[in-house]
Formats: C-alpha cells, sequence, structure tokens
C-alpha cells in the first residue's frame, strides 16, 4: 500500500462560490475481483463524482478499468473487517480493503462528504444559474453531462430536459424583450416605410418552444413504448426464472452435489463464511475435479537419469536429532496394527485399506490417517525414491502450485517450500517441512530385510515464517514405509518384476492451520486420499516397470 496518496480539494471559483467543493483522493486499495483471483492491488481515483479503478498507478493514462458515480452509492464498512469497506450502486458493488483501519476511515470519510457536498440530481445543477442568466453552451454541456451522470432512468431525463427547456424559454424570452426595446429606441432599425429591419425573435421563440414541446411529447411517448416493452420482458422473464427453478430442483434430486459459486469475498473461507457446509464441500469437490483434469492433460517431465542409493550424511546437521527421532518414531508408528486405538476403515479398493481417526484440535480437523495397500513389480526402494526425490513430485502431485527446495542438507535429507493451489472458497495453503529418506537397518527378529521409510515433518525458517503472505501455513507429520516382499523364482532363474511386491504403508496427521468446516474436510479426506494412493503407486509402477530392478 503506498502513502503518496493525498486528499485533495477543488479550488473552482464556480463550486466555491455556491458553497460546496469536490473532495478528491487516490491511493491504492486492494479490490477484490473473483472468487479465483481474491484480493488484488488496484489504483482507485476519486474524482468529479467518479470512483474509477486502474491496475496500477502508471496505467491511469492508459483509462480506466471500471468506474462507478457515488452519488448515489452507498458506502458500508465491514462488520467485522476492521479494514475493508463496500461501495454499492444498486446490484453493481466494489468490495474494497485498506492496509489499514485508519486508512480505511479516511476513504470513508471522504467519500460521505462528497455524497453530503456535491448534491444530487439537475435540480441542485440547475439552482445554480437564474432564469434571467445565459447558459453558454459550455456550461449547459457541463451540466447536462452532469446531471445524466446523476440520473438513473428515463422519466428522471424527460425532467431534467422540460427543467432545461423552462430555462431556455425564460432566456428567449429575456431576448425578446431585449430586442423590443432596442427596436423602439433605435430609429435606424427601421426602414423608409417605418417598419422594423430585424428578425422576428418573437415569431422563432414561439417556433423553438413548440419544436421543443414536441421533441418533449415524443420522448414521452417513448418512454411510455419502453415501459411498455418492458412489462412484456418482466413477464417473459418471469417464466423464465420459474423454469429453470424447476430445472433447478430436478438437478438437486439427480445429482446431490452442486457448485454454489458466490462473489462476495464474504463466502470465503473463515469462521464467520455464509457458506454451509454443504455448499463448502461442494466449492471444493469441483475445484478438486477441476484439478485432476489438469493433471491429465499436463505433461509428465521425462527424467532418464539413473537412481543411486541415497546414503546418510546428515548426523552434524542442527535438525538432526530431531530428524532422527522423529523418523524412528514414525516408524514406529507405521508397524502398529489397526486393531487397537479406536481405528476405523473408512475406504477399501482391492488391496488397499484406509483407516482414520477424528481428532480436532483449536477446532481444527487433524485426523489421523493409516493406509494399507500392495503393489505388484515394485521394491520398497523405488517406492520411497519416488516419494522422496523432487524431480518426480510435480509429476504425481496434482494439488502443488510451486515447490522449492530451500537445502539440501544432505543427498538423503532436503528442506522444502511448498505452495498448494488455490481450491475456493478456502484460501491458499504452503507447508515448509524436512524430508529425510533412509533404509531401515536390519533386524534379525524380523523375516524382512529391505525396508525402506520416508519422513516428512513440519518445521521454520526465519526467512518463510509462517501465515506472512497469502497463503495459511500447513503442518504435516508424514511417512511412508515400504518393504519389498521377494517371491523366489523356480529352477535358480533371473529375478523379475513378476517376483516381487511391495508392502506399502502411509501414515498422516495434517493440521490445515486455517478453519474450514469439520464436515467439509472429513468429506474431502475421504475422496481424496484413496485417490491420491492410488494415483502415486500406479505412477511408480509405471515409471519402474522398464528400468532394472532397484533394491
Amino acid at each position: 500500500m503506498t502513502d503518496d496518496h493525498a486528499l485533495v480539494f477543488s479550488d473552482d471559483e464556480d463550486d466555491s462560490d455556491n458553497g460546496y467543493n469536490h473532495p478528491e483522493m487516490q491511493g491504492v486499495l486492494s479490490k477484490w475481483t473473483n472468487y479465483i483471483h481474491g484480493w488484488q492491488s488496484r489504483f482507485i481515483v476519486l474524482k468529479d463524482g467518479t470512483l474509477s479503478y486502474y491496475k496500477s498507478e502508471q496505467d491511469t493514462g492508459f483509462g480506466c478499468r471500471g468506474a462507478i458515480s457515488i452519488y448515489k452509492a452507498t458506502v458500508k464498512p465491514h462488520e467485522f473487517d476492521e479494514c475493508r469497506f463496500d461501495v454499492s450502486v444498486n446490484d453493481c458493488v466494489w468490495y474494497l480493503r485498506a492496509d489499514n483501519p485508519e486508512e480505511k476511515q479516511q476513504w470513508v470519510e471522504v467519500l460521505e462528504a462528497h455524497k453530503a457536498e456535491s448534491g444530487y440530481g439537475s435540480e441542485n445543477n440547475l439552482k445554480r444559474h437564474g432564469s434571467a442568466v445565459s447558459l453558454t453552451s459550455n456550461t449547459l454541456s457541463t451540466a447536462s453531462t452532469s446531471s445524466f451522470k446523476k440520473g438513473r432512468g428515463l422519466k428522471e431525463k424527460v425532467a431534467e430536459i422540460e427543467t432545461f427547456r423552462d430555462i431556455l424559454c425564460q432566456q428567449i424570452d429575456t431576448l425578446q424583450q431585449y430586442f423590443d426595446a432596442c427596436a423602439e429606441t433605435t430609429p435606424s432599425l427601421r426602414g423608409a416605410s417605418g417598419e422594423l429591419q430585424v428578425a422576428d425573435f418573437k415569431g422563432e421563440a414561439l417556433t423553438f418552444k413548440a419544436t421543443a414541446a414536441g421533441v418533449i411529447a415524443t420522448l414521452q411517448h417513448c418512454v411510455e413504448l419502453v415501459g411498455q416493452r418492458e412489462e412484456v420482458w418482466r413477464r417473459r422473464m418471469e417464466r423464465e426464472v420459474e423454469k429453470r427453478r424447476k430445472a433447478e430442483e430436478q438437478a438437486r434430486t439427480a445429482a446431490s452435489r452442486r457448485l454454489i459459486i458466490h462473489s462476495s469475498p464474504d463466502y470465503e473461507e473463515g469462521p464467520h463464511s455464509a457458506l454451509n457446509d454443504e455448499e463448502f464441500y461442494d466449492a471444493v469437490e469441483t475445484g478438486l475435479d477441476r484439478l485432476e483434469e489438469e493433471d491429465e492433460f499436463r505433461e509428465r517431465l521425462k527424467n532418464k537419469s539413473s537412481m543411486k542409493p541415497l546414503l546418510s550424511k546428515v548426523s552434524q546437521h542442527p535438525l538432526w536429532p530431531e530428524i532422527d527421532r522423529i523418523t524412528v518414531e514414525q516408524l514406529h508408528y507405521a508397524r502398529l496394527g489397526v486393531g487397537e486405538g479406536g481405528w476405523q476403515l473408512f475406504a477399501e479398493d482391492g488391496e488397499m485399506k484406509m483407516y482414520k481417526r477424528e481428532e480436532e484440535v483449536d477446532g481444527l480437523v487433524v485426523d489421523p490417517l493409516k493406509a494399507c495397500h500392495v503393489v505388484k513389480g515394485v521394491t520398497g526402494h523405488e517406492m520411497c525414491h519416488y516419494f522422496f526425490s523432487p524431480d518426480y513430485r510435480m509429476d504425481w502431485e496434482s494439488t502443488i502450485e510451486q515447490m522449492t527446495v530451500l537445502e539440501k542438507v544432505s543427498e538423503d535429507t532436503l528442506i522444502f517450500l511448498q505452495v498448494h493451489k488455490r481450491i475456493w472458497p478456502a484460501s491458499q495453503r504452503d507447508s515448509l517441512f524436512w524430508s529425510h529418506i533412509r533404509k531401515v537397518p536390519d533386524d534379525k527378529d524380523r523375516d524382512s530385510q529391505d525396508i525402506w521409510i520416508v519422513c516428512n515433518h513440519s518445521t521454520d525458517s526465519s526467512e518463510f515464517p509462517a501465515n506472512t503472505s497469502k497463503c495459511v501455513r500447513i503442518y504435516l507429520t508424514v511417512c511412508l514405509v515400504c518393504q519389498t516382499l521377494v517371491d523366489p523364482p523356480k529352477d535358480d532363474a533371473k529375478i523379475t518384476r513378476d517376483n516381487i511386491t511391495c508392502k506399502v504403508t502411509y501414515c498422516s496427521v495434517v493440521n490445515p492451520g486455517g478453519w474450514a468446516p469439520a464436515s467439509v474436510l472429513r468429506a474431502v479426506y475421504k475422496r481424496e486420499y484413496p485417490k491420491f494412493l492410488k494415483r502415486f503407486t500406479s505412477y511408480v509402477a509405471d515409471q519402474c516397470k522398464d528400468k532394472p530392478i532397484m533394491f
């Protein structure tokens, strides 16, 4: 937000003589654009009774992007947001937001002052000109232009024209009296026969009055025709609205989920959101469908570099104690069964089973999730490699808008900052976490000798603090534990991918970081987690099918 906007009052002599000035103001405010782009910075200008906006101050020479007259506008500060105010004229509403309450109050006061001081309609403008004062073409044009900006209907326009006609008629009468007086007192204006040698101003005045009356009568007739046409269209619209209402009722019966789009920021995520849980879920579900469609047409990145085993070199890093402790905890957590602890099976598809527990922290849903799956043709090392490596993440993770590796701690430990795609009406999210991959040491008490784990856990960064930008920070703990099972081939044949199977255990605890209806989040989890796990495991199987086996 700039600090160079200023409150400027007009010093026009004609305006000051009649007791009112036009307050002017300009500056940068956040303007709600639409449900996709949300709040955007715009250069706002208040001048000559018009509130207009530009994309930036540098664009003011290329024409405004939109403008509304504030003479009949309603300026309303927001009930909960102390920095926001709405300016509305009929059905047109501008949602504006200042950087601080003081700046918001300054804008509101100037807008209200402009409405109070400027007056409305042609009556105030016309009172500035006496009936005996000539309206020059420039003044008349200015007054009529201003009047047409302020008026709202054809009837008001006809009334304004009648007022202007009355003024012109009075001026013509005055001029006629003046010329009659001049003719009586100036002998040179008479010819040899004693008749006046001047134009018949009186006849011209009568003709002008008749012409003006004819124009007004024609305009009144036009108003009547428009009114009749308006009535026909109104009845037709009522019929169309009724048809649409019935069609929507039938659609709701056939499809229980329907997207309801609201253009106002009042329908954004937050405790004061005007969306109910069902509408919130419909909006989120449709947004997720759109992401899937984009993902289907997105070209997959091809990385032909050979995969190499990753060995730990992170023990000297300040985060290492936390990384080691949480990774061991998550491995133990993943190995525990689901028979105890209140796990509920909520999704099942062949070998894949997903369990959850319903938990909330400070009113936010943080339901722990555990998924078990079996994938043929890949090893645990390959599965964890594709889950960990940033080279492939954009291929299988369709919700990411931007991914940055902030720090490469070692070959097996990275720190990621991810910005996730926004799904209206939820706010955009980001996540900052370390990711660590390792092979689990051999355990003589266990049959398997090949287990790999990837553990992701939220961390902090002074360079990228949480919730300081447009994004809400997600806090997460995720682990992927993969165990390779080998079915020995007969007759000492070479092991192929047909002989290997990967047992996958996926655990996650995600804090969304911001308010959203609990029922919506749980419905989204139930829908998206199974799709995510199937998408990821299918991606790995497809990538590995023609490559050498990596144990």
